[in-house]
């Protein structure tokens, strides 16, 4: 007999399975974003007194008893949804805003290991502070695309006399 093919509920499943994956990995990216943001936060609160400057030299009624190099650094990955999103975008132009939130995370990040490593050396401030980027080499086989991007934020820490 030649008819119609009887409905095949799997064929749905396989089609549906890559859709339900990327939902449901979309949906635990922001519910971790989330998180690391409001942890962000809370942290950012508690180090405030560690003060950070971009300038050289520490405001000049600071008598500076000790300095010395303090660092944080974060490593970031690029999930599969910010990447697909980003490879959308390179299509049409314009900003691709999944990686703007995924790179201010990394820098408020590596700044606040930055203030943890100089409060852990008994500084009160950092001086000449800077951030440096770079990308961690490709793990596909074809070489495109990124492993991920480490962030470091580097400065010199002062201990003032008070």
């Amino acid at each position: 007999m030649d008819g119609p093919e009887p409905f095949d509920s799997l064929a749905w499943l396989r089609l549906l399975l890559p859709f339900a994956l990327l939902a449901l990995g979309f949906a635990i990216g922001k519910v971790i974003e989330s998180a690391h943001f409001r942890s962000l936060r809370r942290r950012e609160i508690h180090w405030r007194r560690v003060q950070v400057s971009t300038l050289s030299l520490p405001p000049q009624d600071w008598r500076v008893v000790r300095a010395g190099l303090v660092d944080g650094s974060v490593v970031i990955s690029i999930d599969h949804w910010k990447r697909m999103v980003a490879g959308l975008r390179a299509l049409f132009g314009g900003r691709i805003r999944s990686y703007e939130s995924l790179l201010e995370r990394a820098r408020r990040e590596a700044v606040l290991r930055m203030k943890e490593s100089a409060h852990a050396r008994g500084f009160h401030g950092i001086v000449g502070a800077r951030l440096e980027t770079a990308r961690l080499a490709s793990t596909s086989r074809d070489g495109k695309g990124t492993a991920g991007i480490e962030i470091l934020a580097f400065g010199t820490g002062i201990e003032a006399a008070r």
